[in-house]
């Protein structure tokens, strides 16, 4: 009984220690997208697709972004 309590406490706190940046709110990466886009100067239809890719997932990238990281740096 009491190892299976101390089993259940560690899995408890694994689960609460391995929870990534899930404790940041919509409305928080609402405004952090907001500002990406801001600082993009996007407008209209770009701005809309750019906030609702940001607010979709993960860490959103645009593409040139990630094509020039992939690209091997002249010596």
């Amino acid at each position: 009984m009491l190892r299976t309590l101390a089993t259940a406490v560690a899995v408890l706190y694994v689960a609460i220690v391995a929870t990534p940046a899930s404790a940041v709110t919509s409305e928080e990466k609402m405004e952090t997208c907001k500002v990406g886009a801001e600082s993009q100067q996007l407008q209209g239809a770009k701005r809309n697709a750019f906030i609702k890719k940001c607010m979709a997932g993960g860490n959103y990238e645009p593409a040139a972004r990630k094509n020039a990281k992939a690209a091997p740096k002249p010596q």
